[in-house]
């Protein structure tokens, strides 16, 4: 499956756009539409395209390892809403979750209530990611 527009744009609604790296609330170095890895450190800076560029390869590559891990047995929506998170918690985090042990149970309401669990960064409940959780979660029982 592809991400779709949506995806991206729920992306967007939680990540803003930064084109010099900062430290993000769990004081990991970060760029762009919160893109985070090796090479992003202090000091850096990249324009508009490369942020662009970024979110959009980051998006393709997490739609790859989903569609290897569920072949075709989300729906766009459930699809999407996953893409959002694992954006956010990364795809290793995401394959040690009580989350995707439920979903390759294929028992998709109780995964749903796993959103509600990743609202800490760095010890503290955050109250973007509680929304970000919520709007996730909407979208993952098409509730939006």
């Amino acid at each position: 499956m592809i991400p779709s527009e949506r995806a991206i744009d729920l992306i967007k609604r939680f990540e803003s756009c930064r084109l010099k790296a900062y430290q993000d609330s769990a004081g990991v170095w970060t760029i762009g539409w919160g893109t985070t890895g090796k090479g992003i450190q202090f000091g850096l800076t990249i324009t508009q395209r490369t942020a662009d560029y970024l979110l959009m390869a980051h998006v393709l590559d997490i739609g790859l390892e989903l569609t290897n891990l569920f072949e075709n047995k989300l729906k766009q929506y459930e699809f999407d809403a996953l893409v959002c998170f694992i954006y956010n918690i990364g795809i290793g985090a995401f394959k040690k979750s009580t989350m995707y042990k439920l979903l390759r149970e294929g028992k998709k309401n109780a995964a749903s209530h796993e959103f509600d669990k990743w609202v800490y960064a760095g010890g503290q409940k955050l109250n973007g990611l509680v929304k970000r959780r919520a709007a996730e979660k909407a979208m993952f029982c098409n509730d939006v």
